[in-house]
């Protein structure tokens, strides 16, 4: 359980789907509610397999570039520790890799689900790094990853890409309801988490360095 809360609450930080609620809105205006619901399932389905290879193959890929764990967590905690500064200071296009010119472009598109929504406004760089780090953790504290650690981490991330779907399809009448003042302080109390969550990655990342020494 400790896992799945870990993970869990690590993840929804740093996805921040709260955050993607009016940009959803904006880029759906127009679309049915059957249509709406599928733009916010089929977001949810690409998360959760973007997430699940990130957790399960990102290792080798580490691997083959030669990129060792200390590094990832430093880059990871910077991206993620960036990311919380963007939900911090509002800037949640900006921050999601969002610009005007590519806003416009996709609003023309039916087919936004897995991009701009899964990738990169919610899983991004960040969250990648974040479960490749992780995986690298649970091998560390044993010789083999248990299957209680890999079910419950799985569980942890299924569990996020159903909250999003949640999010996304009521994210019409959460916009109405919350407003734009109400989306933005959830955002940066969300913000400040991940923030706490990037720090932490560089601060596992210099003490490893330091007893290394």
């Amino acid at each position: 359980m400790e896992i799945f809360i870990y993970l869990f609450a690590a993840l929804f930080s740093v996805l921040n789907p709260i955050g993607t609620v009016p940009i959803f809105v904006g880029l759906t205006q127009g679309y049915s509610k059957a249509e709406r619901s599928k733009v916010s399932l089929l977001t949810s389905f690409n998360v959760f397999i973007i997430l699940i290879i990130s957790f399960f193959i990102g290792q080798y890929v580490l691997s083959f570039f030669g990129i060792t764990i200390t590094a990832l967590r430093i880059a990871g905690g910077i991206i993620i520790t960036s990311s919380g500064f963007g939900l911090l200071n509002g800037n949640f296009s900006k921050n999601k890799g969002i610009n005007k010119k590519v806003q416009k472009e996709v609003e023309n598109r039916h087919d936004i689900a897995l991009t701009p929504l899964a990738m990169p406004m919610l899983a991004g760089p960040g969250s990648i790094s974040l479960l490749i780090a992780y995986y690298q953790e649970l091998k560390e504290s044993g010789e083999v990853i248990s299957t209680y650690e890999i079910v419950s981490s799985c569980i942890a991330i299924l569990t996020v890409a159903f909250a999003i779907y949640i999010i996304l399809r009521s994210a019409h009448y959460l916009a109405n309801i919350l407003g734009s003042s109400g989306i933005v302080a959830i955002s940066r109390i969300i913000g400040f988490l991940t923030i706490a969550i990037g720090i932490q990655y560089i601060i596992s990342a210099v003490l490893s360095i330091v007893r290394g020494i």
